[in-house]
């Protein structure tokens, strides 16, 4: 049977599809259908279609693949349909068709519009394949025949977790190369000594390379985190269909098709134990939530140093250079702005707002059921895009091109009373603190000052102060005594 198709002068030609609601017309050209049509009217909302994800596209198509694979394999599919079926969705997973995936993000109905958009989209391709109209449902059916043995609240979870999963590759991948990153820059600046600095007061010194050896330290951690939430997204509830006693699936399609999916997606998936309790949580989602959000807040720490190191030029910190990426003021001449960990900081706060909602909606869940599971996938799905692009912006356009202000380093090493540190094992800590109080009032040299009340001889003092010793890099094996003070005021040699 043909579906019967008509034009109209202001959308021109259509096709007619129904459903339990009524008819509809539909454009001639598009792969969607009734169900579709109707979620467009009625979930006007993000104006971000699915599609913006297309890793969840594609992941979409895995299941309904996978699922016709095994309802052919057990019986339940003609298998001249499953082929069908079949390339459609091999043409969904080189990337075709992905502007058909319409209906928006957020929507009501746990889901159910985005698997209605797959259903109909797939089905309409696999008629045209097999040399039909589109809207000829008696032939492939978008709900008895590509979603056969399966419902939205198995099918929709999976595809995201196997979407998130394949992106979770990705996002090791830059993190681990922003590491890498860094971790040359802490080599590159080993030499380069500083002034470290606790609650924005100067400190002791340090390196510039051991500096951004943590931040490598840090990132390496975020890391491993990460990889740690590998095995949330691995258990799947397909074969669960409405709320995970598996009605209208044959008892042999639920392992049919996991293993079908593990082969397509290359991921280790496995089904749950327990399938009613893994329709209604949403526990693994909120704890990879959880462990993005971690990632991007340290991050966003790492980047607010970075900002502050290299503020100024001339009346901030100084330190650091980034590499200039563009002008940064519409009113000030030669002003450049740190935009790379600007936009960064963005990023991470975004993802920190992200994971409040996807909190929330883990927690509104009702019986066996998560409704508002959309939302949660909305924001998982954003928030490891946006951290991996942050990751990669990050790299590229600022820590690859950062160079030390040597010069400013030294000067400010040189004239900094924090170097006394070093030298109250050898004086007293009362001594060290009359000296610096003296360094300050007269801005001498700590090291001169220390020679002149006697407390040291010039060539111990030198070598107390090297670089490599401030910097903890080259430690003292051997105690030396502390130098007596006089009885009465500790500054009473002085």
């Amino acid at each position: 049977m043909t579906p019967p198709e008509g034009w109209d002068a202001k959308e021109g030609p259509f096709r007619v599809e129904t459903d339990s609601l009524g008819e509809r017309r539909i454009p001639a050209d598009v792969y969607w259908g009734v169900h579709t049509s109707r979620a467009l009217e009625n979930f006007p909302i993000a104006h971000r279609p699915i599609a913006v994800y297309s890793t969840f596209v594609e992941a979409l198509a895995m299941v309904k693949l996978a699922a016709a694979r095994a309802n052919a394999e057990i019986g339940a599919l003609d298998p001249r349909k499953a082929e069908l079926i079949e390339q459609a969705c091999r043409e969904i997973l080189d990337g075709k068709l992905h502007d058909q995936f319409v209906v928006g993000i957020i929507q009501g109905g746990a889901g159910t519009s985005t698997n209605m958009n797959a259903n109909e989209v797939i089905a309409n391709r696999a008629l045209e394949l097999g040399g039909w109209q589109k809207g000829d449902y008696a032939r492939i059916h978008p709900i008895d025949d590509v979603n056969r043995s399966q419902s939205t609240n198995d099918t929709y979870p999976t595809a995201v977790k196997i979407a998130l999963s394949l992106l979770l590759r990705s996002l090791l991948d830059e993190l681990w190369a922003l590491r890498e990153s860094f971790s040359r820059k802490g080599v590159e600046f080993k030499h380069v000594l500083k002034v470290g600095r606790t609650q924005l007061q100067d400190a002791v010194p340090m390196t510039l390379g051991q500096e951004f050896h943590g931040f490598a330290t840090t990132l390496a951690e975020d890391y491993e985190r990460l990889k740690e939430t590998t095995w949330l997204l691995a258990e799947v509830n397909i074969g669960a269909t409405a709320i995970g006693t598996g009605i209208t699936a044959d008892p042999r399609y639920g392992a049919a098709t996991l293993g079908y999916l593990r082969e397509l997606s290359g991921l280790d998936l496995e089904t749950a134990p327990d399938l009613i309790e893994s329709t209604s949580d949403a526990g693994a989602f909120m704890s990879f939530s959880g462990a993005l959000k971690r990632s991007a807040v340290k991050l966003s720490k790492i980047c607010n140093d970075l900002r502050l190191l290299s503020s100024g030029p001339q009346a901030g910190f100084g330190e650091i250079n980034l590499p200039p990426m563009q002008a940064g003021s519409s009113i000030m001449p030669g002003k450049v702005n740190p935009v790379i960990p600007e936009v960064v900081n963005q990023v991470a706060f975004s993802i920190i707002g992200a994971d409040a909602t996807v909190t929330a909606a883990a927690e509104a869940g009702q019986l066996q059921l998560n409704a508002f599971e959309p939302v949660i996938a909305n924001f998982l799905l954003q928030s490891i895009t946006w951290l991996r692009q942050a990751c990669l912006t990050l790299r590229i356009n600022c820590v690859d091109g950062i160079t030390a202000n040597e010069e400013r380093l030294e000067t400010m090493v040189g004239s900094n009373i924090g170097v006394i540190t070093a030298l109250t094992p050898h004086i007293g800590y009362a001594a060290a603190a009359a000296l610096a109080k003296t360094a300050l009032l007269t801005n001498r040299s700590v090291a001169d000052l220390v020679v002149e009340a006697g407390l040291m001889p010039r060539d111990q003092v030198t070598k107390l102060l090297s670089p490599a010793r401030l910097s903890g890099m080259e430690t003292i094996t051997t105690s030396v005594p502390v130098v007596p003070q006089h009885h009465g005021h500790p500054d009473a040699r002085l």
